[in-house]
């Protein structure tokens, strides 16, 4: 098994396990893109990303970048590899990635393409590219800098070293910390969560979010009304508003439509 999809309720889950160390490789990330189709052809409530094995990733397989005879092939490589996270960021749902141990180079580029990054006390974190005279090729440098600002993105990048979670933490770039030993029951509470809620405005807000991204907030506030009102249709938001005028904040149960 490379990369396997799950399902259990709203929760969809994409595990990918290639040992000894889950090295990315084409082949890895055409299956990648098998479990992604499912995924996108029957929508879950929420996505949840994560590895089998010791730890989550080493890296590339360094061979698939010295194969390339020319400057133009290995662009169309690296053109290739930047198609998994911007497919995973471009999701409507929420996204979530759990990292339970060492997450290196493109791992972490697709953590970083997730909404939420939850991740163990004991996983660590880097973008090592610069040990073969490289740059991060999958959107890690500016995710980062979007996360934690550009003299943070430029300090994992130049330096190259490994980071643990809780300094990821308190940069912005991790959204939880957890202990190891309920690692895995912490990240099924959270996801059972974000099932459980709005799931049409939940992909609303990503939308306005990524006005701003591209925009700034005046960007953001000349779409928000439009993707607003838009939820006026979906059958969460109608139950949502009767349930708070006849039982009170909180008791709104969604499906998601």
């Amino acid at each position: 098994m490379s990369v396997e999809l799950t399902r259990d309720g709203g929760i969809a889950t994409v595990t990918f396990s290639d040992p000894p160390v889950n090295l990315y490789s084409l082949r890895l990330h055409e299956e990648f893109d098998a479990a992604l189709e499912q995924v996108e052809a029957e929508l879950p409530r929420v996505l949840v990303i994560r590895a089998e094995g010791r730890i989550v990733s080493g890296g590339v397989d360094v061979s698939e970048f010295n194969s390339r005879t020319s400057r133009e092939v290995t662009k169309e490589l690296y053109d290739r590899m930047l198609e998994l996270p911007d497919r995973v960021e471009a999701l409507p749902i929420p996204t979530v990635f759990a990292a339970h141990a060492l997450t290196l180079t493109w791992a972490f580029e697709v953590a970083l393409a997730c909404d939420l990054l939850l991740t163990s006390e004991k996983a660590r974190f880097g973008l090592v590219e610069r040990v073969i005279g490289l740059t991060p090729t999958m959107g890690g440098t500016q995710r980062l800098a979007a996360r934690a600002g550009v003299a943070r993105a430029k300090e994992l990048v130049f330096t190259g070293a490994q980071y643990d979670a809780a300094t990821l933490e308190r940069w912005n770039v991790v959204n939880r910390v957890y202990a190891a030993d309920a690692f895995e029951e912490e990240v099924r509470s959270f996801a059972e969560g974000l099932a459980d809620g709005p799931t049409k405005a939940f992909g609303a807000a990503k939308d306005i979010l990524r006005q701003y991204e591209a925009g700034g907030v005046p960007a953001a506030n000349a779409a928000t009304t439009s993707i607003a009102s838009a939820l006026f249709d979906t059958e969460d938001l109608r139950h949502g508003m009767e349930s708070f005028l006849t039982d009170g904040p909180g008791n709104a149960t969604f499906h998601g439509r």
